[in-house]
C-alpha cells in the first residue's frame, strides 16, 4: 500500500520536475557552461575561456557602474515602498465609509503592465507639457530635466516603481493589521492609551514580522530591476541609470558576447546569494538571541 501511494504521489508531482527540470534547471546549466566560453550570437564557432570572462566582469568599470545603480535604486526605493505601504494600509484599516473604494484605488496600479506604467510617466517627464513641470511651476520650482538629468531619471523611476508597487506591500500590510486582535485596542484604551500609543505600542511591533517579509521581498524585487528603466530611462543620460540586469541585455543581444553576459549574469546571482545569506544569519543570530 505504502509503495502505491509513493507511486501515485511521484506521479502528481512529475508534470511539475519536468517543467522544473526544462525551465530552470537546464537553462542554469547551460547558462553557466556558456559562460565559460566565448559563445555569441553570430554563429562563429564557440571556444573554452574558461574563467576569463569573469575576470573580465569584475574589473569591468561598466558593470560595476551598472551594480552601483541597481543597489542605489534598491536603497531608494525599498524604504518608501514600506512606509507609504504601511501608511496606506493603516488609512484603509480605520477608514470604515467606502473602504472597498481606497482597496481598490491603491491596488489597480500593480496590476497595470509596466509598458503602459512607462509610457504614462514618460508623458509626464516631459519637459515642456508634462505634468511633472506644471506641477513644480505652481510652486516656483523651474523645469528638471528627469529624463536628462542622472539624479532627476533616477528620482523618476523610483517615484514611478513606488507607484506601480506599492499596492503588494498594502495588501500584505492590510492583511496583517486585520489579524490583530481587536481585544488589545480595546484592553489599552481603558488603559488610557490614544491612538498614537497604541499604534506604537501595538500596531508597529505586531507588524515587525510583516514588516522584515515585505522588506526582503522588495530588496529582492529591486535588485531584478529591469522594465522601468529600460522604457523610461533607457540606460540614460549616459548609462547613468542602466541596471546590471539591463547590462546584461545589451551585452548578450546588442554586444553578441553570450558567453560574457551568461558570466556577468553568474556574478550577480553570487552577490543576490551572499546578501540571502547574510540575512539568513542575521534572522538566526536574533531569534537566538531573543532565547531564555
Amino acid at each position: 500500500m505504502s509503495t502505491r501511494r509513493a507511486g501515485s504521489g511521484f506521479a502528481f508531482v512529475t508534470p511539475f520536475l519536468a517543467a522544473y527540470l526544462l525551465f530552470l534547471v537546464l537553462p542554469l546549466g547551460m547558462g553557466l557552461v556558456a559562460s565559460l566560453t566565448d559563445a555569441g550570437l553570430t554563429g562563429a564557432s564557440t571556444e573554452f575561456v574558461g574563467l576569463a570572462n569573469y575576470a573580465e566582469a569584475l574589473t569591468d568599470p561598466a558593470m560595476w557602474r551598472s551594480f552601483g545603480v541597481t543597489v542605489g535604486f534598491t536603497a531608494a526605493s525599498t524604504p518608501p515602498l514600506i512606509l507609504v505601504g504601511l501608511v496606506m494600509a493603516l488609512l484603509t484599516h480605520h477608514l470604515a465609509p467606502a473602504r472597498w473604494l481606497w482597496r481598490l484605488a491603491f491596488f489597480a496600479p500593480y496590476v497595470l503592465p509596466s509598458s503602459a506604467i512607462a509610457l504614462i510617466f514618460v508623458w509626464m517627464y516631459q519637459p515642456e507639457f508634462g505634468l511633472a513641470d506644471s506641477l513644480l511651476s505652481w510652486l516656483g520650482i523651474g523645469p528638471v530635466g528627469w529624463l536628462s538629468h542622472p539624479v532627476a531619471a533616477m528620482l523618476g523611476v523610483v517615484v514611478a516603481t513606488v507607484w506601480w508597487t506599492v499596492g503588494f506591500n498594502f495588501l500584505l500590510y492590510l492583511a496583517a493589521l486585520q489579524a490583530i486582535p481587536h481585544d488589545l485596542y480595546e484592553a489599552s484604551s481603558l488603559d488610557g492609551a490614544g491612538g498614537w500609543r497604541q499604534l506604537w505600542h501595538i500596531t508597529l511591533p505586531l507588524l515587525r514580522p510583516t514588516t522584515g517579509l515585505i522588506a526582503v521581498l522588495q530588496v529582492l524585487a529591486s535588485l531584478k530591476v529591469f522594465d522601468q528603466f529600460y522604457l523610461i530611462t533607457n540606460g540614460g543620460p549616459q548609462h547613468s541609470t542602466r541596471p546590471v540586469l539591463q547590462y546584461v541585455y545589451e551585452s548578450g543581444f546588442t554586444n553578441y558576447r553570450t558567453g560574457y553576459a551568461s558570466a556577468v549574469s553568474y556574478v550577480f546571482f553570487a552577490a543576490i546569494l551572499l546578501f540571502t545569506l547574510a540575512h539568513f544569519s542575521i534572522q538566526r543570530r536574533r531569534a537566538g538571541g531573543d532565547r531564555p
